[in-house]
């Protein structure tokens, strides 16, 4: 079964003790002033949804964005929400289709196994007519057991590696970020990309809030010359949208994925990083 879920899907199974709905939706870079997510999770919500925070959730150790925690502080935060790694979880958000991969991508490398997606987010089960709720929940606290898998997130290194031996590496910042001729929304880094990358913007693996279908992605890779049976590894600006790449890629029949979690935050910082940029 791949990843998207219907709403009519998930209705069916709201009442089961086993389906953890959660809603994952990270403010949208750029909008000033900060689109307060929490509290519009608050306002309206699936019924029973708890609020992913994957900003919370992240390493704060490090001063990058968005960065996986340890495997023990993961199982913590998961078996405080009341989310177990047996469960049947459904991630969605409240508009297109930005942050809820990167939740998906987070608990399937802890190892949670029956992680899907709710296709088209809050607005597809509004319009569908189907029940929402509002105001805090919370959830009787559960068993997270992570099993980290290391070969789905590349850090600095392999990611140099790979780039030296020409390995697929896929980016889904915007063409004029990825070219060099529009800059970084982060002070002091300098947009382009590395060596090599080729460029899918995130937003052209959705349309009208959806996920394209299998056909129609594996159509688009075609066009951007992507081997969906070779090595891929896919980045961004912070590791959040590289995620919609790598579930646009498994929904696609993509076996060998990983995602660089430090992505363009970290690369464009180091000095010795080669940025091209694209006149």
């Amino acid at each position: 079964m791949t990843p998207p879920v219907t709403p009519t899907w998930l209705a069916a199974r709201l009442q089961n003790p086993t389906t953890i709905i959660l809603d994952a939706t990270l403010p949208p870079v750029g909008v000033t002033p900060t689109i307060d997510t929490h509290a519009r999770y608050l306002a309206t919500h699936i019924p029973g949804a708890i609020f992913f925070d994957i900003e919370a959730l992240s390493d704060h150790a490090t001063t990058l964005p968005h960065m996986l925690p340890t495997p023990e502080a993961f199982s913590q935060s998961m078996s405080a929400l009341g989310v177990s790694d047996t469960s049947t979880i459904v991630i969605y958000e409240q508009q297109g289709v930005f942050s809820a991969p990167r939740a998906w991508w987070m608990l399937r490398t802890f190892g949670a196994q029956n992680v899907y997606i709710l296709d088209g987010g809050l607005r597809a089960w509004t319009e569908a007519n189907l029940p929402t709720e509002s105001g805090p929940l919370h959830h009787a606290p559960a068993g997270f057991h992570a099993k980290f898998n290391r070969n789905a997130i590349a850090n600095l290194t392999q990611l140099r590696d790979r780039l030296a031996q020409h390995q697929q590496i896929l980016d889904a910042r915007s063409a004029p970020r990825f070219n060099g001729t529009a800059p970084e929304p982060r002070p002091g880094l300098s947009s382009g990309h590395m060596p090599g990358a080729t460029n899918i913007p995130f937003t052209e693996l959705a349309e009208d809030g959806h996920l394209k279908s299998a056909d129609n992605l594996r159509e688009y890779f075609a066009t951007k010359n992507v081997d969906l049976h070779q090595p891929i590894t896919t980045t961004c600006g912070s590791g959040v949208t590289a995620a919609v790449i790598a579930l646009s890629l498994e929904i696609a029949g993509a076996k060998d994925i990983t995602l660089y979690d430090g992505s363009w935050a970290e690369y464009a910082q180091h000095p010795d990083s080669v940025i091209e940029k694209t006149s």
